[in-house]
């Protein structure tokens, strides 16, 4: 870095981010050195939270507004750095600003058929797909568990991870949800709030929440589906028949 470019982040005394992106999750703000001058000129924007970390750990997280940075907004900064009686010199601190506003229109989908069993029909195999949508809810929470000290962090970068627990958590609603597969068709609306709220349980694990999930589609193979088919006629039309068919 040039001596311009030094002297111009020593007078940088506003700390912000205006987001122009559809994808980003965490941006760092960067400064020489990391250093953040005395009573610099914090302003979070609202659907941002802002997290400084003092040397590798999360200090002090603040909500949207605009700050004048001092001990006695930043308590646990000041703990950290041994400021007793405030401070008057520049201090080293990584900025991280989270966006938390909903990223819509995620795709989810099982690569692989999931296997899932009936006593009826037996072992089936299944394939779905849908969308859903996600914000991020603890921004501290975020950056430790998933985001790290990444200067920038997207939703393509977080993607696979979500899809894949989402797999797991729908195959685990279908056999929670004591809906018959004949129906998953038809209960479409039901399934997907099933899975909603196994998902939240493990995405706040993650300082995450889904906003919205939709189940789209579900398909099975063509045989089972004639079968579930001549079950159905068989069910109303004759019970003696459809014991004999049950054997």
């Amino acid at each position: 870095m040039g001596l311009f470019s030094m002297l111009k982040n020593e007078f940088i005394d506003i700390i912000e981010w205006t987001d122009d992106s559809n994808d980003t999750l965490v941006w760092k703000f960067p400064r020489f050195q990391n250093e953040i001058k005395m009573n610099a000129k914090l302003t979070v924007r609202e659907s941002q939270q802002v997290v400084f970390l003092n040397e590798g750990v999360i200090a002090d997280v603040f909500m949207p507004g605009m700050f004048t940075l001092q001990t006695q907004n930043m308590p646990i900064m000041a703990t950290l750095k041994g400021w007793k009686y405030g401070f008057n010199s520049p201090f080293k601190a990584d900025v991280f600003f989270i966006s938390t506003r909903q990223f819509i229109d995620q795709k989810w989908g099982t690569k692989n058929a999931i296997t899932v069993s009936d006593e009826r029909f037996g072992m089936i195999e299944l394939r779905a797909f849908g969308s859903f949508a996600f914000k991020v809810e603890d921004a501290g929470k975020f950056i430790k568990e998933i985001a790290g000290t990444e200067a920038q962090y997207t939703t393509d970068e977080i993607g696979g991870q979500l899809r894949s627990l989402i797999v797991t958590k729908f195959t685990n609603a279908l056999g929670a949800g004591n809906i018959p597969i004949e129906k998953f068709a038809s209960n479409l609306e039901e399934l997907s709030q099933l899975c909603t709220d196994k998902l939240n349980d493990d995405f706040a694990a993650y300082g995450l929440k889904i906003t919205k999930f939709l189940v789209e589609n579900v398909s099975m193979p063509d045989g089972i589906k004639k079968e579930i088919y001549e079950y159905s006629r068989l069910n109303k039309i004759d019970m003696q028949k459809l014991t004999q068919f049950k054997v």
